[in-house]
């Protein structure tokens, strides 16, 4: 008994022992860190809004508005009005009664090729075959065309024959007489703009690229307003950049309304609301420009017809002018013979005859078409667009 009492003391004591060990290491092993303090962070200083100041504000003296000095004695500020756009002044076109004659030293140009060669070669003393030969080459040369200089130099021959001799004066009086049958003198060359019993008359020009239809319209305007008469334009060249500004300032000299659509508009709505406003104005005429069109496409001719059978819808077309520039020659008849068939041509405008333009294109084109020159271009001028004259043309051909 005693022994076991005595095991259980020693086992007492051994695990007071144990135990004590184990609270000594404990307290023995070291404490981990306590964690960093949160470090202080200096905010940035405000910026400044709208209206603060930017720094402290500082006691300073201040002025009212009277103690200050103003510049220039105290007087008023003046404030700069815009520029007042001054309407563009309107011009008094030139007379067209005798337009011609007075341009005549430009016409006459062209008179080396025809006229003086045709003299020349009438002035010498044996007309042989070799020598009628010459004077057929100049005509065709000239751009007569085949069958008109057939025919002027069968006339020339029969008349020389029967002439026998052949004074300078006899030889131009001669080829002065040939050469206005052959140009005609019994056509009517007025360009019909006051139809009978309404207004206004209907003028539409058409061409292809390049033959100045567009400066031609403006400068028909300026031959009827010198002629008295009221003019509105139709600006139905949609497809060109800037063909129908180019168009109202034309018309803005001599004080004619433009009738304008947006660019690739359909043209012949343009065209229609010209003549609209022609009427409600009570203008005289209306002139609309069509587009340059190649005769060789078939869309855009067809185009062009449409734009006649909706302006017709209003009143009948007056005239039908076609823009021919006399330097392309032969190749200008080509494209008249398209023009007439999709519209009636009723007259020829003949531009840039002056210079290198050849005269006998005259002939040809009239020939071809059998309707009249009615107007030509000798020039850039303003007013170098004038009324065909024959007697004018043939003396401006064959000299003094």
């Amino acid at each position: 008994m005693e022994t076991v009492i005595l095991a259980v003391v020693i086992a007492v004591v051994v695990l007071a022992v144990l135990g004590g060990l184990v609270v000594g290491s404990r307290r023995k092993k070291p404490l981990p860190p306590p964690p960093p303090a949160a470090p202080d962070i200096t905010a940035p200083p405000a910026e400044p809004h709208v209206g603060d100041e930017a720094e402290t504000p500082r006691d300073e003296p201040r002025r009212v508005i009277e103690e200050v000095d103003l510049p220039g004695g105290g007087a008023a500020a003046t404030v700069e009005e815009p520029p007042v756009v001054e309407a563009p002044a309107i011009e008094i076109p030139e007379p067209t009664a005798g337009r011609l004659v007075r341009l005549r030293a430009r016409l006459s140009r062209s008179q080396n090729a025809l006229g003086k060669g045709l003299l020349t070669l009438l002035s010498r003393e044996h007309l042989d075959e070799d020598t009628w030969e010459e004077i057929e080459d100049t005509l065709l040369t000239a751009d007569v065309g085949v069958l008109p200089t057939q025919e002027l130099v069968e006339r020339l021959r029969e008349r020389v024959r029967v002439l026998g001799t052949r004074t300078p004066e006899e030889l131009r009086g001669l080829l002065r007489e040939e050469l206005l049958q052959l140009v005609g003198t019994d056509f009517d060359r007025t360009v019909k703009t006051e139809p009978e019993g309404r207004k206004p008359g209907i003028v539409m020009v058409v061409g292809v690229n390049g033959t100045g239809k567009t400066t031609t319209t403006g400068k028909l305007a300026r031959v009827l307003v010198a002629d008295g008469r009221t003019v509105v334009l139709g600006a139905a060249d949609t497809f060109r950049a800037a063909a129908a500004d180019q168009l109202q300032t034309w018309g803005e000299r001599v004080g004619a309304h433009t009738v304008r659509g947006p660019e690739a508009g359909d043209p012949a709505s343009v065209a229609f609301d010209a003549v609209k406003e022609g009427k409600e104005m009570g203008t005289d005429v209306v002139l609309i420009d069509t587009a340059g069109r190649l005769h060789t496409k078939t869309g855009l001719m067809d185009e062009l017809g449409k734009v006649k059978r909706v302006v017709e819808k209003h009143a009948p077309l007056d005239e039908v002018l076609l823009v021919l520039d006399a330097t392309t020659g032969q190749n200008g008849l080509v494209q008249a013979r398209v023009f007439a068939e999709v519209v009636d041509i009723t007259g020829i405008v003949l531009t840039k005859l002056d210079g290198t333009a050849k005269g006998g294109i005259v002939v040809a084109v009239q020939r071809e078409l059998g309707v009249p020159v009615k107007l030509v271009g000798l020039g850039e001028g303003a007013d170098d667009l004038a009324p065909f004259e024959p007697e004018a043309f043939v003396d401006a051909l064959i000299g003094d």
